[in-house]
């Protein structure tokens, strides 16, 4: 992917997603239905283009994104959504999150470091912040942010996830200021202040993002097969030849 691809699908990806939620304000149920399944094409479309081992990452994010939703809305009750439901479009919508954050640091290619050290230093005030100036005390995001700092500075996939951070960042700050989500002022059932939003929320998504990657090669191979068997005209896959 050339720069300047990288740079139209982040603002794809982010204009996207800025209009999803934005059209969410006002919708019912059933309208969130058919808003989950022009996200779902959207990223199906988006996944075309990708490599085995990219789709298969994506598929990841949004199967451990799902789990980490029903946990902590649904169950737990950290979070909920306008309509205290999981929203269909949002787990096709952690894919293009995902991709978004991809096309970010593909953006920023030669100057990976001052895409993590602003990620670090965004994340790092933030958290001061939340537990000094912002109006709400935000412990529980503090928490997050040394995790996510880890990762900054430790992992080979650094410019990754702080290219995601940006865009969870940003997608946060908007959706809960138009009032898509809202966090809990504590985490039920510890006590604990928490903002809205803790500053935090990306290292959870950071969580996802590791899992994703660690399983991607051995998912690569699966929907590879499934995209050969599945090629025009029904031709089944060709064997790779036993000759020298």
């Amino acid at each position: 992917m050339t720069r300047t691809a990288a740079v139209a699908a982040v603002g794809a990806g982010a204009a996207f997603l800025a209009v999803l939620l934005l059209v969410d304000r006002h919708a019912s149920y059933p309208e969130q239905i058919g808003l989950g399944v022009v996200t779902a094409l959207a990223l199906v479309a988006a996944l075309t283009r990708l490599s085995p081992t990219r789709r298969a990452q994506a598929v990841g994010v949004v199967v451990f994104a799902t789990v980490g939703e029903v946990t902590g809305s649904l169950i737990w009750g950290v979070y909920h959504y306008r309509l205290h439901n999981l929203p269909a479009f949002i787990p096709p919508a952690h894919g293009i999150v995902f991709l978004t954050g991809i096309a970010l640091a593909r953006a920023c290619v030669g100057y990976e470091r001052v895409l993590v050290g602003f990620a670090a230093l965004a994340a790092g005030t933030w958290g001061v912040l939340g537990l000094t100036v912002l109006p709400h005390r935000d412990v529980a995001g503090a928490f997050g942010v040394p995790l996510l700092l880890l990762f900054l500075w430790r992992s080979g996939a650094r410019a990754t996830y702080a290219g995601v951070f940006v865009v969870v960042a940003v997608l946060e700050l908007y959706g809960t200021a138009i009032g898509t989500w809202q966090w809990e002022r504590y985490l039920p059932g510890t006590g604990i202040a928490d903002g809205n939003p803790p500053s935090g929320v990306a290292s959870g998504y950071v969580w996802f993002d590791v899992m994703a990657l660690l399983l991607a090669p051995y998912l690569a191979p699966l929907l590879s097969s499934r995209a050969r068997r599945t090629r025009p005209g029904g031709e089944p896959p060709r064997l790779p030849s036993t000759h020298a």
